[in-house]
């Protein structure tokens, strides 16, 4: 816990102030209109699908163009010193050239992505015709997030082969950042982009050099909050999300199987959130941009749990740009997913007991 701290606070130092004060003061003016006016529901109700696609694209799109959009009019970069690389406190000066227009590209397909991936799939055309209710609606909300994840893995695929056919892009990459380090401080073996040789690995998905204690430990002090946010009224509304099987609770004997499953496939979802935002919108953007990558993602990231309680959304923000700054010194996402999975299903766990007494 000690050295994400110190990741952290490096990374606060080596930001403009300016640039962190108006992105919290955008992220808040955005919170206060959803919670006063119903921005992400009002979006969410729009039909037919496809006007819900777009009006989510360009929210979306608004909101990381425009976060992006501070990093260059307040987060301007001056050159590394002697030695900051050795001692993760250097400074990117942006994109270089031609790495702009591919920065701008990925930038637009993130937005899109997830516009998709906020609508509802009608999947039932994929269904045997002798799937009756209710096991028809069951297994549209059990397929919809491992639909999504194959979608993502498709877009990181691609994103990844037009980065290598375009070339360049690895400028940036160690600009304000350090070297790369386990969650330990263990350096990364020297020539560890060239061992990345998966896809996945390429946008976080790697256990080198990894080590599980610290996260896990960092679980046990998300306890006493998840206790306390268990006698809360909104969260006892929203969790645990496996209620919304509830209507199999007449036909399935015994339950627990179906809900077992249900809950593996909204695990899975937290495996989308961590290779999109922490892979892509992090460790993959930081190819061009440096640590600059980090408060959109986590702007963007609050933006995403609007329909949820309003201390998850706010918390949120933190907690993204927490994991974002990890990160990008670690360059894993699986210390994310081990705390984003633990308080999912404690969370899961939390509504379950809250609910039962």
């Amino acid at each position: 816990m000690k050295l994400f701290l110190i990741y952290l606070k490096e990374f606060l130092r080596n930001s403009t102030l300016k640039n962190l004060i108006f992105t919290i003061l955008f992220v808040g003016l955005l919170t206060v209109l959803n919670y006063r006016y119903g921005i992400e529901r009002r979006i969410r109700d729009i039909h037919p699908w496809y006007l819900s696609l777009m009006s989510f694209f360009f929210f979306y799109g608004f909101v990381l163009f425009f976060c992006w959009g501070l990093q260059y009019s307040f987060g301007r970069r001056r050159r590394r010193s002697p030695g900051a690389e050795r001692h993760g406190t250097g400074k990117a000066d942006g994109p270089q050239p031609g790495g702009r227009r591919r920065l701008l590209l990925l930038i637009l397909v993130a937005p899109l992505f997830f516009a998709f991936k906020m609508i509802h799939w009608d999947l039932s055309v994929l269904f045997p015709a002798a799937w009756k209710a209710p096991w028809d609606a069951y297994a549209q909300i059990v397929l919809q997030l491992p639909a999504k994840l194959l979608l993502l893995c498709m877009v990181l695929w691609g994103c990844k082969k037009m980065q290598e056919e375009q070339g360049g892009g690895e400028a940036g990459w160690m600009g304000g950042i350090g070297r790369p380090g386990g969650a330990g401080g263990m350096p990364a073996e020297k020539g560890w982009v060239q061992a990345a040789s998966g896809w996945l690995s390429y946008y976080g998905l790697t256990t080198k050099n990894f080590q599980a204690r610290p996260y896990f430990g960092v679980l046990l002090l998300l306890v006493p909050l998840i206790a306390l946010a268990s006698t809360r009224p909104d969260f006892l509304h929203t969790y645990p999300k496996v209620q919304r099987i509830a209507f199999l609770c007449d036909v399935a004997r015994p339950l627990w199987p179906w809900q077992l499953l249900y809950e593996l496939s909204y695990g899975l979802d937290f495996l989308n959130i961590e290779l999109f935002f922490r892979g892509f919108l992090v460790i993959g953007l930081a190819r061009y941009a440096g640590a600059n990558a980090i408060l959109p993602m986590a702007a963007f990231y609050c933006t995403i749990h609007f329909g949820k309680p309003l201390g998850e959304c706010i918390s949120s923000f933190f907690g993204g740009l927490m994991l974002g700054v990890i990160a990008l010194r670690t360059r894993s996402i699986v210390g994310g997913l081990i705390v984003h999975l633990g308080l999912a299903w404690m969370m899961e766990i939390g509504g379950w007991i809250g609910n039962s007494l």
